[in-house]
């Protein structure tokens, strides 16, 4: 999320907004110390199941944590799933710019700095 803006913000209903990409929450769960949604049966079949809710920190503003376990891709071509992967890749990134007002170039653009910042000093 850009700077100011709050997930609470963007998605005041963040259970039906994962609904409403994913498919029906079935439970939460705890990772790291934060309790995630559930979707055990999403609605596109290349996931097998999606994790996702509000990470809070202390004194930061909630963080977007997301997880997205995919079926091997052997499996969709063997079911005849292929053109839903396509249709996975446009709800994941529409669903994350909603989430963060960022598109994927962005994301990646991003993440590609965290990384840079994070390496250790070749000098």
């Amino acid at each position: 999320m850009r700077r100011g803006e709050y997930l609470e913000e963007r998605m005041p209903d963040l259970r039906a907004s994962v609904e409403e990409y994913f498919g029906e929450v079935t439970g939460t769960q705890a990772v790291g110390g934060h309790e995630l949604f559930v979707v055990k049966s999403p609605d596109n079949p290349v996931f097998e199941k999606i994790l996702v809710g509000a990470a809070a920190y202390e004194g930061k503003k909630d963080q977007l944590a997301v997880e997205f376990n995919e079926r091997d891709p052997a499996e969709l071509i063997a079911e005849g799933n292929v053109d839903a992967a396509e249709d996975a890749v446009e709800v994941k990134n529409e669903f994350l710019l909603e989430a963060t007002g960022r598109d994927a170039k962005s994301r990646r653009e991003s993440m590609k700095r965290d990384v840079e910042d994070d390496a250790p000093d070749a000098s």
